[in-house]
């Protein structure tokens, strides 16, 4: 066999990866553009999102399939609450200064994460795949599920940009991302609002979670990979820009699966950090982003 079919698995396989931090990274940027909020926590509610995956599908039973969805329907779910929780107790007490918040959500980080260790465990836990047909391509069969993570991914995208451009909740966010003071001046409650904004971007990342669980097991650790790949596709695509933020995601996603693929997962990390580097001396508003004066 040559190389044109390693590659395309490696494609395949970086693909997926590319579609979960979409959605992760996507969370992340609508956090900091309406709320100008740094969630050093997001990672962590990617990593809840995994575990609930897990509880969920564990205290249900039955079929795989119906399982699954239950914790597709229920764990982002639970996560956002969580979030719309934490904004309304901590991050509003705090008038949402940007210094005192990054501290705030630091502080979750750990928060969760002990909470976790004590509730969950230090082991890694699988959760079963709604479906394990193969399909089979002229050179190896691939996992249907995993094409349907890119799929399921690709929806919940669109239906996040429906949402922003074609409701009224929507617009009201982008009313309260442009000018907080006149959105309070029009009757808005920008708190509430920002306790949503919090809650979508928690459930964002609970939804990239729990599509991904089935491939890599559930740990109480596991956030901080996706957290450190959703700020720096964030930074690169522009502090923000959800467009800039989506194609990022897709340029790392495909670039970090297959350096790791070749090479080692290790590299893949630190070029990444370099074009991070790049990105801050050369074009410090991200591709993507609007050049503050």
């Amino acid at each position: 066999m040559g190389f044109g079919p390693f590659l395309l698995l490696a494609l395949m396989e970086s693909a997926v990866t590319a579609a979960t931090l979409a959605l992760t990274a996507v969370g992340l940027s609508l956090v900091f553009g309406v709320m100008r909020v740094v969630n050093v926590a997001h990672g962590e509610f990617f990593m809840l999102g995994a575990v609930a995956a897990w509880f969920i599908t564990n205290f249900i039973g039955g079929p795989p399939w119906f399982a699954f969805l239950m914790a597709l329907a229920l764990a982002p779910l639970a996560v956002a609450a969580i979030a719309a929780l934490a904004d309304r107790l901590i991050l509003k007490r705090l008038d949402y200064e940007p210094e005192a918040t990054i501290v705030a959500t630091i502080g979750l980080l750990y928060i969760f994460q002990q909470a976790a260790l004590s509730f969950y465990g230090p082991q890694a836990m699988p959760v079963e795949p709604p479906f394990n047909f193969r399909i089979q391509l002229p050179w190896f069969g691939y996992s249907a599920y995993k094409l349907s993570v890119i799929l399921l991914a690709a929806l919940v995208l669109i239906g996040v940009w429906l949402f922003l451009t074609r409701s009224k909740a929507g617009l009201v966010m982008r009313a309260t991302q442009v000018d907080r003071e006149t959105a309070q001046a029009f009757g808005i409650d920008t708190d509430r609002v920002y306790a949503a904004v919090f809650a979508l971007g928690a459930g964002l990342a609970a939804i990239a979670a729990v599509l991904i669980v089935p491939i890599a097991q559930a740990h109480y650790l596991m956030g901080h990979d996706p957290l450190l790949l959703a700020f720096i596709t964030v930074i690169v695509g522009g502090l923000g820009s959800l467009r800039g933020t989506v194609i990022a995601a897709i340029l790392i996603g495909l670039s970090d699966g297959l350096i790791a693929f070749f090479w080692s997962p290790t590299l893949a990390k630190i070029l990444a950090t370099l074009l991070v580097a790049m990105v801050l001396v050369f074009r410090p508003q991200g591709l993507f982003g609007a050049r503050t004066t």
